[in-house]
C-alpha cells in the first residue's frame, strides 16, 4: 500500500474506493467542489489516481492517493487505518470500487464459475461490508466522546448499486448477484449501525460507456428511459454529495437513472443498441 502526501489541513473527509477513474473519480471531483477533502483509493490505475489528485488539488481541496487490493481483507483495514491516521475520522464513505465482467448461466463461452463468483463477491460485496464495520467502529468511539443529542451530522456510507436491481436480467450475472446481496446488507446494516452511522444505496441507470460499446451504442441506450436520458457522472457525483448530508436517510437506495428501471428488458442494455 502506498500513501502519497499532502501538507493541507484536513476538512470533512470522504473516502472513495475506486475513485481513481471513471464513475469513482467523477465522485470524488463532485465531493471536492462541494467542499470535502478526498481520501482516493485505487487499486492499479496509480497514474490515473495521481491525474485525478492533482485535479482535485487545483480546486484546492486535500486529496491523498491510497492504494489497496479490496479483495485482501488484510489490504481493507490497512487501507482504513491509514485513511483515518491522515485524516481523523471519516464523514463519509463511497464504495464505488466494483467488478463488471460479463457471464451468464446459460452462456457456452461465459457460463458461470466458482471462482469468478467468489472474486467478484470479494470486491462487490465483502469490500463494501468490512469497510462499512470498519466506519460504524470509528463512529462509535467519536460518540463515546460527543453525545448523539449534539451531534448536528450523522456520517454516511454510500453504497454504488445498479438501477437493474428493479429491472432484472441474467446478464452479467456474479455482478448482478453481488449487488442484489448488497443492497439487502443495506437494510441490514442501517438497523445495525444506526444511530452513529447511515448506510445508503445509490443505483445509477446507463451513464459512462463500458467494454466494446460503441459511441453511438452508448448514445442510443443512454436515451431508452422515460426522461429521455439516463443518469450523467455529474448527476451521479451530486446525488452521492446529497446523501452524504441527507441525515434522515437510511436503508434505503436512491435510483438515479431517468426512470430507466420503468422500461424492462430481457437483456442487459449492452445487448439493446449497436
Amino acid at each position: 500500500m502506498s500513501i502519497s502526501p499532502s501538507n493541507q489541513h484536513p476538512n470533512r473527509p470522504v473516502l472513495i474506493t475506486g475513485a481513481a477513474k471513471r464513475l469513482g473519480r467523477e465522485i470524488a471531483l463532485e465531493f471536492a467542489r462541494q467542499g470535502w477533502d478526498i481520501a482516493l483509493h485505487y487499486g492499479h490505475s496509480h497514474a490515473e489516481a495521481q491525474a485525478t489528485q492533482a485535479e482535485i488539488t487545483s480546486l484546492n481541496r486535500r486529496c491523498l492517493i491510497f492504494q489497496a487490493d479490496l479483495t485482501m481483507e488484510a489490504d481493507i483495514q490497512q487501507l482504513f487505518t491509514s485513511v483515518e491516521t491522515a485524516f481523523g475520522p471519516l464523514a463519509c464513505l463511497v464504495n464505488s470500487a466494483a467488478s463488471f465482467e460479463y457471464d451468464r448461466p446459460s452462456s457456452l463461452e461465459n457460463p458461470l464459475r466458482t471462482p469468478f463468483l467468489l472474486d467478484t463477491m470479494k470486491l462487490n460485496l465483502a469490500a463494501p461490508i468490512l469497510l462499512t464495520q470498519l466506519m460504524y467502529l470509528q463512529q462509535k468511539t467519536q460518540s463515546s466522546i460527543t453525545s448523539n443529542t449534539e451531534r448536528t451530522f450523522i456520517p454516511a456510507a454510500i453504497q454504488l448499486l445498479d438501477q437493474k436491481l428493479i429491472n432484472p436480467n441474467p446478464d452479467y450475472f456474479s455482478y448482478t448477484l453481488s449487488k442484489y446481496a448488497l443492497q439487502g446488507a443495506i437494510q441490514l446494516l442501517a438497523l445495525d449501525f444506526a444511530p452513529q452511522l447511515r448506510v445508503v444505496g445509490l443505483a445509477p441507470g446507463i451513464t459512462m460507456p463500458s467494454g466494446d460499446q460503441t459511441p453511438l451504442g452508448f448514445s442510443q441506450a443512454h436515451q431508452m428511459t422515460p426522461l429521455g436520458r439516463s443518469s450523467s457522472a455529474e448527476d451521479i457525483g451530486k446525488a452521492a454529495v446529497f446523501l452524504a448530508t441527507a441525515k434522515a436517510i437510511t436503508g434505503t437506495t436512491l435510483y438515479v437513472d431517468g426512470g430507466q428501471h420503468l422500461f424492462p428488458s430481457t437483456r442487459d442494455i449492452m445487448f439493446t443498441t449497436p
